[in-house]
């Protein structure tokens, strides 16, 4: 649809088959508790690829010098749960139950990763995503302190190019993700990417 922009479809379920065969369509799942699931497909995507990440110069100082840490798939439950936390601008969330509960079981068997960030030992920012082939497919983010989901950033982008992962979805534009580098291609052009580097190989934990 045109209005709301990408809307596709509704109904089904969170089958983590569906949700596979989903992301490899470049559909992703959006709704709130009170609506049926909704699927998107938005045209243009905001993708990064990751040899175009752009560092700032305080992002940069804040990965040489500052406080935080990051890991790989240490705790995902409680990376999602801060991701489902409502934000300052509202109390709403799209992440309800039944997609918090989805996205563990793809997590279970080696789809979803997550990177969080550390301060000491306490998680302090992170992201979660699905990985099919060489595209990560990011869902959400979410910070406690200053940089910390730039910084889970930087470390996803590490690791896709130690894994030779070609794109990293952004789903929908916003000034934050463009001033990280991330841009905007039709849809057939993310179509394309897609068929040629999205495939349902599980790899298993990220250490």
């Amino acid at each position: 649809m045109r209005e709301p922009q990408g809307l596709l479809a509704a109904g089904g379920d969170l089958s983590p088959s569906r949700l596979l065969a989903a992301y490899e369509r470049g559909i992703f799942p959006w709704y709130s508790e009170q609506q049926p699931i909704l699927w998107w497909s938005p045209d243009p995507r905001m993708v990064l690829f990751p040899a175009e990440l752009k560092i700032s110069r305080s992002l940069a100082k804040t990965l040489r010098n500052g406080p935080y840490t990051t890991r790989l798939d240490s705790d995902f439950g409680a990376t999602i749960g801060a991701c489902a936390a409502p934000r300052r601008s509202g109390t709403e969330t799209w992440l309800n139950r039944q997609m918090i509960e989805s996205y563990a079981e793809l997590h279970r068997l080696g789809f979803a990763h997550s990177v969080e960030t550390y301060h000491d030992a306490r998680l302090v920012g992170g992201l979660y995503g699905i990985e099919l082939g060489s595209v990560f497919f990011g869902e959400s983010m979410w910070s406690a302190e200053r940089d910390a989901s730039k910084v889970a950033l930087a470390r996803l982008v590490e690791e896709c190019r130690a894994r030779n992962i070609e794109l990293i979805d952004c789903q929908i534009a916003s000034a934050h993700l463009e001033s990280l580098g991330a841009r905007e291609i039709p849809r057939s052009e993310f179509a394309a990417l897609l068929k040629r580097h999205a495939r349902r190989s599980p790899r298993g934990r990220w250490s």
